[in-house]
This record gives C-alpha cells, structure tokens and sequence, in this order.
C-alpha cells in the first residue's frame, strides 16, 4: 500500500440464513478488498438479540481488525456492499439480519456524523462486541470510554458463548 495505512476495528454480526457462514464470508470479502488487509479475527460468538423484536433468533457475532489504504467514508461505503452482497435489508431497527458490519473504530478518530460516528456510540456498553473485540484489542481503546480490556470488566461476558471455533459453518 502506498497511500498512508489506517486500522479499522468491525464487529459483524448476523442472525439469518447460516450466521455464521454470512460472518466468514465477510471476513473473505473485506481481505479480498482493494487496498485493505486482514489483521486479526476474533473467534465467533453465540448472543442473544439486544433491541428489536423478541422472537428473532440468536447472533452470531465476531470481530475483525483490519488495515486499509483509504479513509473512514471508503471503508463505510465497502461494508455496505458487502453487507448487499449478503442479502441486508434495513427495514426494522435492531431487527433480523442476514449480516450486519459496524465500524467500532478507525485509528484513533473522533466523528459525529449522522451517518458515522467514531468510535461506536454503543460498542462501550455491548457485551457481544466487546468479547470478541477484546479477544483481538484489548488494549484499544474507544475515545472517552477507556479500554476495551476495561470496558468489559465492567459490561461482563454474560449471555456470551461460543458459537464454534474458526470458520466452521453453522
């Protein structure tokens, strides 16, 4: 890469149509990606649905760090094709998702925009992303919230399990 690097952090999550298999396959498309390249995948994680309706069935979460060549906004704009690519519709909020990809983290920016804020707004407070991210960052710290490592001492892994080792299918 010959633009200057930055480092993402991502949590995915999915919960239709073999999670786990729509999480692996981001993992793919977001290394296949131009210009960015895969640091760092946490194991994969079994949780039950936050928000939305109570009849959806359970999360299949993970996190990934990875390294890219563009900016914040480029990096949006990717997830969101990977995110079409994988059948996601935005209809309810905090609803059923075949694949969802938030961007926890970028270097160490700070950004309120509507349509992105650094770190995430809610990551500090989600056991399903901090397990996982923590796995992979623990030292990594989001904005005024403090350290991940931290962060999860506070929050807790209850209601965070396993869901396989690696890329198996589910």
């Amino acid at each position: 890469m010959t633009a200057r690097a930055h480092v993402a952090w991502l949590g995915l999550g999915s919960n239709l149509d073999g999670p786990a298999a729509h999480i692996s396959g981001a993992v793919e498309a977001l290394a296949a990606t131009p210009g960015a390249e895969m640091l760092a995948v946490s194991s994969f994680y079994r949780t039950a649905p936050v928000g939305g309706p109570a009849d959806q069935p359970a999360f299949c979460n993970a996190c990934v760090a990875v390294r890219v060549s563009f900016g914040a906004r480029a990096l949006l704009v990717a997830t969101q094709r990977i995110e079409q690519a994988h059948g996601r519709v935005r209809d309810v909020r905090w609803g059923p998702r075949t694949l969802d990809i938030d961007m926890l983290a970028f270097d160490d920016l700070m950004r309120d925009d509507p349509d992105l804020t650094l770190p995430h707004p809610r990551a500090a407070e989600r056991g399903f992303v901090l397990v996982p991210l923590a796995e992979i960052a623990p030292a990594l710290t989001l904005g005024r919230h403090g350290r991940v490592a931290d962060l999860l001492d506070r929050v807790g892994q209850a209601g965070v399990e396993p869901w396989t080792q690696g890329w198996a299918q589910a």
